[in-house]
């Protein structure tokens, strides 16, 4: 398929999608079933489409809490999987403090100030494995 976006359903919130990428932008509140229902609709979208990567702009969260901590954790770990990667972008910073706070610290995700540094992100190639300097050899 190849929408440009998909057409959002009153409680759901939007994916976006810019060539390979998705973009997925909150804002408020996200229920326990809007964030199943996305996380659902993100994995089912790279599958579909073969996206490579996920951007998810939370400049419009004025606050976060363990759930959407998790939530967005439980997205990057989902994407990952499917050979996508995350970055969160446009995170406040009182979003940052209260994160550190909660002890989470999202392993796994990559972080942008901005939508645009997010893209460009993605768009860099990934580094690949190094050569040499295995267990056991001397560099």
């Amino acid at each position: 398929m190849n929408e440009a976006f998909s057409h959002p359903v009153a409680g759901q919130v939007p994916v976006l999608r810019l060539g390979d990428v998705l973009l997925v932008t909150l804002q408020g509140d996200l229920h326990d079933s809007m964030a199943h229902r996305l996380q659902q609709d993100i994995s089912e979208t790279i599958v579909r489409s073969g996206v490579t990567g996920v951007v998810i702009d939370i400049s419009g969260v004025e606050m976060v809490d363990s759930f959407l901590g998790r939530v967005l954790a439980e997205i990057a770990a989902q994407s990952a999987l499917l050979a996508a990667r995350t970055v969160v972008a446009g995170m406040r910073p009182a979003v940052a403090i209260t994160l550190v706070e909660l002890g989470l610290t999202l392993p796994g995700l990559r972080t942008a100030l901005t939508t645009e540094a997010a893209l460009e992100s993605l768009a860099r190639p990934v580094a690949g494995p190094r050569s040499g300097g295995g267990l056991g050899e001397s560099p």
